[in-house]
């Protein structure tokens, strides 16, 4: 018998060539885009190294004076900053009540096409609005402050998921749906035991994951005025107060640290 390592599996000519054709496109798109990027301006970084040396030392200027670091406003840091974990979380959950259905409409597996694909569109043009945008429409509805920012969130938030929601159904295993469509029940039964129970980790995991997303986001809609530490972060910008802006950023990392790693722990007990 002999032990050469059989060679490894060739792909089809149409398959290479696809593959060819997909990534020789985007080596072209990135070229054709090197100019509009302005790439051309990666030496500046070296160029202007004092520039960026200045505000980095004024960034860290509090974290070297045991003094200065004291005396800034952490409560004023931390409670905006809770306000904008509170909008996160707010917007989060009104997105996934959204997107349960929306992602069950969108799913070509359990969905007829003249429901599905108009669903679909409606969830790429809900994705594509810009969240700040969508903001600015709800601060002139609303007024400033957190609910504009709630419902931007929610907004954007539930067009996302409604269209991972519709893929994870779309990977499902037939089977549990077969054997639950066997026993003669309704097509809203087949969906509540046979697709639900199978997606339901994957689920939970994604509206985690934007969770954290949107604590981020959270953070940018407060530069408009939508509620959450962005506004408080913007003034400290604006005065030139770059030392509060450092310790407003170090608030804001250890929030996302902290709910990064409560959703790693979550996941991890559910998948």
């Amino acid at each position: 018998m002999s032990d050469a390592i059989p060679p490894p599996p060739s792909k089809p000519l149409s398959t290479r060539a696809f593959d060819l054709l997909l990534w020789g496109g985007i080596a072209v798109l990135l070229a054709v885009s090197f100019k509009a990027a302005q790439i051309g301006k990666f030496p500046e970084l070296f160029t202007n190294a004092d520039r960026m040396r200045d505000f980095m030392k004024a960034f860290f200027s509090a974290f070297g004076d045991p003094k200065l670091f004291m005396s800034m406003d952490w409560s004023l840091y931390i409670g905006k900053m809770w306000e904008t974990i509170q909008m996160a979380l707010w917007g989060t959950a009104l997105a996934v009540v959204l997107a349960i259905p929306l992602g069950l409409l969108a799913s070509r597996n359990i969905t007829p096409a003249w429901i599905q694909q108009p669903i679909r569109r409606a969830l790429d043009l809900v994705r594509s609005i810009p969240d700040l945008v969508v903001a600015l429409i709800f601060i002139n509805a609303v007024g400033l402050g957190a609910f504009a920012g709630v419902m931007a969130l929610t907004f954007n938030t539930a067009g996302v998921l409604a269209k991972l929601f519709a893929e994870a159904v779309e990977a499902i295993d037939k089977g549990p749906v077969e054997g639950v469509r066997a026993t003669g029940a309704v097509k809203l039964a087949e969906v509540v035991w046979g697709v639900i129970p199978q997606v339901a980790p994957l689920w939970t995991s994604y509206a985690l994951y934007r969770f954290e997303s949107s604590s981020r986001s959270a953070t940018v809609l407060g530069l408009i005025g939508a509620g959450g530490i962005g506004q408080t972060l913007l003034e400290s910008v604006n005065g030139f107060n770059f030392d509060q802006t450092g310790c407003i950023v170090l608030v804001i990392v250890v929030a996302v640290s902290l709910i990064d790693l409560l959703s790693q722990i979550i996941r991890t007990r559910l998948l």
